[in-house]
């Protein structure tokens, strides 16, 4: 009777392993797929004229979880939009024809429950976290250069990103993002090539 029993016991072991092994397989096909967390350019293009170009760009920005709750908390985070339009040389270093940088910051009051997006000296509050990062996350912008600076017969390499600036976080919080990549937000590099 203790052989019979001891195997009775292992069939439903081995039935109890199989139905905890269906059930997990079968939550992962039918959960909703997790949202990655960073930044992400969806798209970006630039229009040439004669003395100014125009961005035209759409990211993903997506917190983590530890940056929400550091947010929450009130403390600012700071995001460092980087453009650069690139002329390509064959025989020396490529030539930067221009250089922008664009900082965003974000805050959260804990008074009004609102978020905070500045950018420059303009600043606009928002009932939520989704509306303010969907703002963050639309960048078009106008930019004057000197005249001639941009010629209708070269192409250029135009290239964007946003990432999370950890340099503008306060020293303790700078400390906790060295090592951690729940700190490090940051796209890649997206170029293309530029014919005005």
């Amino acid at each position: 009777m203790t052989a019979s029993s001891t195997r009775c016991c292992r069939s439903l072991n081995l039935l109890g392993a199989l139905l905890v092994l269906w059930l997990a397989a079968t939550a992962a096909f039918f959960s909703p797929p997790a949202h990655a967390q960073g930044i992400e350019v969806r798209k970006a293009s630039v229009t040439i004229a004669e003395d100014a170009y125009l961005i035209d760009a759409q990211f993903e920005i997506t917190l983590t979880p530890t940056l929400e709750e550091v947010l929450s908390k009130g403390v600012p985070l700071y995001f460092m939009l980087d453009f650069e339009l690139i002329r390509p040389r064959w025989y020396w270093f490529n030539d930067r024809v221009v250089s922008l940088q664009q900082q965003y910051r974000l805050q959260y009051n804990a008074l009004t429950r609102q978020y905070r997006l500045g950018l420059g000296k303009l600043y606009q509050n928002f009932g939520s976290l989704e509306e303010a990062l969907d703002v963050m996350s639309r960048v078009r912008r106008r930019q004057e250069v000197e005249p001639g600076a941009l010629r209708r017969d070269m192409s250029y390499m135009a290239g964007i990103r946003m990432r999370l600036d950890t340099s503008q976080l306060p020293k303790p919080f700078q400390l906790n993002a060295l090592g951690s990549r729940e700190w490090q937000m940051s796209s890649d590099w997206h170029r293309w090539t530029v014919n005005p």
